[in-house]
């Protein structure tokens, strides 16, 4: 879930929020995203079988919504910030050795880590685990730096661009840079047959990770409001240029320059652990797809190994959309797609009893949870389009090309069907 969002994220927010409300954005996405994850523990209690959305909108309301989910998820959900990722990365290392290219660095990265993952399930699952460990010691060290050296007033810088009275457009924008921060909560959904109990595990892993998250998020930001000013944070705006986040400033005024490069590390580390995460997870969700015939039989894997061939799928994805689009155009797309399937698994589960009426109903507090989860999304969704007009037909572009794609193969089904003897 931890890269370099939640660093950047209040530099946007700051120019038209105060300190005060950008916190409660924070907070308010936290609760959105445990509301997503009880939402996702349901489903997965109710349907305990990898893919994540593929395999949950195809059971609880069409196979052609599950198959348009699972494109997406190849295409965009997990392709994209694989390479998004590695970027990032690659140009925070470089910050610190102070030479190279980052797309061919960020190539180099998504081919070490391919090997890792496509070695073993061990292999794969130490590789993560120690990634992890890092970014999370990383964080908690920043967190006590700035908790320690830095200011402990309430900040009382004005916003530059706030409006006199509280207006929802501003603080929606901002919940979509929230959502995106903590994009990946749902990580665990999409290999969920690989655990030893699927159906306790799964929603813990989820709630418990959230939880922990959310709270590190909070202090985080804390930190960064309380030692910057707006015209500080501006600095967000040429992150692609200038690989500063605003954790590099805070790190710089409160340790020096050593301060400034340990912080260009830890990205990295945090990049380098979530371009591990789309490694691991995405390449279920084609093997799901394999599995059902959607998808060519040889991303299937075999059972106790990691599906290879999907691995290599999708870092080859990835290098070709790194060297093929800037890292702005491929941001500005996925927290729209990211948002709108997750929206409509929890839709999804007012559908339980109508699609599968052999599954136990789903609990009130998770169909509570659901309203929640999907009422916040349609409203975020709502808002970006108003604000970005190309999303809608980026997403649209993205549904006619997965049904055409699902119409092709059950035409395919079909006529192989006739053709065989009886």
């Amino acid at each position: 879930m931890v890269g370099a969002g939640v660093f950047l994220s209040a530099g946007f927010m700051a120019q038209e929020l105060s300190a005060g409300l950008i916190l409660v954005a924070w907070a308010v996405g936290a609760v959105l995203a445990m509301a997503g994850a009880r939402t996702y523990a349901e489903a997965s209690v109710l349907i305990p079988r990898s893919g994540g959305e593929y395999r949950y909108l195809s059971e609880l309301i069409h196979p052609a919504v599950g198959y348009l989910a699972g494109w997406a998820s190849l295409l965009v959900g997990f392709a994209a910030p694989t390479a998004i990722s590695a970027y990032g990365a690659s140009a925070f290392a470089q910050t610190v050795v102070g030479a190279g290219n980052a797309r061919w660095g960020a190539t180099a990265l998504i081919l070490a880590l391919t090997f890792f993952h496509a070695g073993g399930l061990r292999l794969s699952k130490w590789t993560q685990n120690s990634l992890i460990i890092v970014n999370g010691m990383l964080i908690v060290a920043f967190i006590a730096v700035g908790m320690s050296l830095g200011s402990h007033d309430w900040p009382t810088w004005v916003a530059p661009d706030r409006t006199e009275h509280f207006s929802a457009l501003p603080f929606a924008r901002s919940l979509f840079f929230v959502a995106y921060a903590f994009s990946g909560w749902n990580a665990a959904v999409y290999a969920a047959e690989e655990f030893h109990n699927p159906a306790r595990d799964v929603p813990r892993a989820m709630l418990i990770g959230c939880g922990l998250v959310g709270i590190l998020y909070l202090f985080v930001n804390w930190v960064l409001v309380a030692n910057l000013t707006p015209e500080q944070a501006k600095v967000v705006f040429q992150y692609e240029e200038a690989r500063v986040t605003l954790g590099h400033i805070v790190a710089q005024e409160l340790l020096g320059e050593v301060g400034s490069s340990i912080m260009s590390v830890a990205i990295a580390i945090a990049m380098l652990s979530s371009t591990s995460a789309m490694l691991l997870v995405g390449p279920r969700v084609y093997a799901e797809m394999a599995r059902d015939g959607f998808l060519p039989s040889v991303l299937r894997g075999q059972h106790g190994v990691p599906p290879r061939t999907s691995v290599l799928l999708q870092s080859t994805l990835a290098i070709i959309l790194l060297h093929l689009h800037s890292i702005g155009e491929l941001l500005s797309n996925v927290a729209g797609v990211l948002v709108l399937f997750s929206a409509l698994v929890a839709i999804g589960l007012f559908f339980v009893n109508r699609r599968r009426p052999h599954l136990a109903s789903p609990r009130p507090q998770a169909l509570f949870a659901a309203i929640v989860y999907a009422s916040s999304s349609v409203w975020m969704l709502y808002s970006a389009f108003k604000t970005r007009t190309g999303l809608l037909p980026w997403l649209a572009v993205v549904a006619v090309a997965g049904l055409g794609g699902y119409l092709l193969t059950e035409w395919r089904r079909a006529r192989t069907q006739d053709d065989s003897p009886l």
